[in-house]
């Protein structure tokens, strides 16, 4: 089968996901990244990127870096050891609905890869990763670190199959904003298929206290066009309701309250500050790291500017 592009960043969900180890899945996505970044007008860049900050005035001149100013045509400072260090959590939808498989493997399964993935770039930077499980609530909680042993039991989490029945946004997010006592990032992965009246307060909560939010919302191709032809008997995931339905019925109507849906997600994300990225299944997950590695440099200036003016 073909990829969308050479880079094994790039690599067709439909290949990777045959993968059976999800560290390997990570490993491959994330070394694809890596490599096409060396091969990008920014060769050789991509490393430092992560150790540099933009010079803003009031920084010391004597910690310019005039090698990187000449490569890149701009200032730049070395962080210090505290400005490196990152705390974040993983916040992953595990409800029945995510166990819809349209494109032939769940959205579950490529929210959990892409959760690895996440995982396995930040530990690579050093940073502290933690996974927090959800459906009604959050149903199982492995705090961030960054020690030896924690990648693997990282990965004995997201082994574990689907446990929830149906979905709620609200009170994961209030347990999470109760755990998270630093500054750090939240990364919400989920396909967000749940009423929102109470979201944006809640999302609202933690950037209010200072947390970077990244929210990747996750859908199967099919729940975006309703490409059903026949009349069938459908099955809610989350409440085992059956209902026979008449695609060409309800086609209309269902496109429309969907486009209704995400647009409202995408305004409140984009009101409270929170990054969004919507996801299909059919997607490669590389494109997901610029996201975070660019989500992962606003929180850490955001503590740099915080201790500068405690300073």
């Amino acid at each position: 089968m073909a990829t969308t592009s050479a880079s094994p960043s790039f690599i067709d969900p439909q290949v990777l996901l045959q993968i059976a180890s999800l560290e390997l899945r990570a490993r491959h996505v994330v070394e694809g990244f890596w490599s096409g970044l060396h091969r990008s007008p920014y060769h050789g860049f991509s490393v430092e990127f992560t150790e540099y900050r933009q010079y803003t005035p009031g920084d010391d001149p004597r910690h310019l870096d005039w090698r990187l100013y000449a490569r890149s045509d701009r200032f730049y400072v070395k962080r210090f050891e505290d400005e490196t260090n990152l705390r974040c959590l993983l916040l992953l939808d595990a409800s029945r609905s995510m166990e819809f498989a349209g494109a032939g493997y769940s959205k579950f399964d490529y929210a959990r890869t892409l959760a690895a993935t996440l995982g396995f770039f930040l530990m690579e930077q050093r940073d502290a990763v933690g996974l927090a499980r959800f459906s009604r609530g959050i149903d199982s909680y492995l705090p961030p670190r960054y020690r030896t042993g924690h990648w693997r039991r990282l990965l004995v989490a997201l082994e574990e199959p689907c446990t929830g029945r149906a979905t709620e946004l609200a009170p994961p997010l209030e347990q999470a904003a109760e755990q998270l006592t630093k500054r750090g990032l939240l990364v919400l992965i989920s396909d967000l298929l749940a009423p929102l009246e109470r979201v944006e307060l809640s999302l609202g909560y933690l950037t209010a206290r200072g947390q970077e939010v990244l929210v990747f919302q996750v859908l199967d191709p099919a729940e975006l066009t309703f490409a059903f032809d026949r009349p069938e008997l459908f099955e809610d995931l989350e409440t085992g309701r059956e209902l026979y339905v008449d695609p060409a019925g309800i086609r209309r109507d269902y496109l429309r309250r969907i486009g209704e849906h995400l647009e409202q997600v995408e305004t409140v994300c984009s009101r409270l500050g929170a990054t969004y990225r919507r996801l299909t299944t059919d997607m490669p997950l590389g494109d997901a790291l610029g996201n975070l590695l660019q989500a992962r440099t606003r929180s850490r200036d955001r503590r740099s500017a915080a201790g500068s003016r405690r300073r």
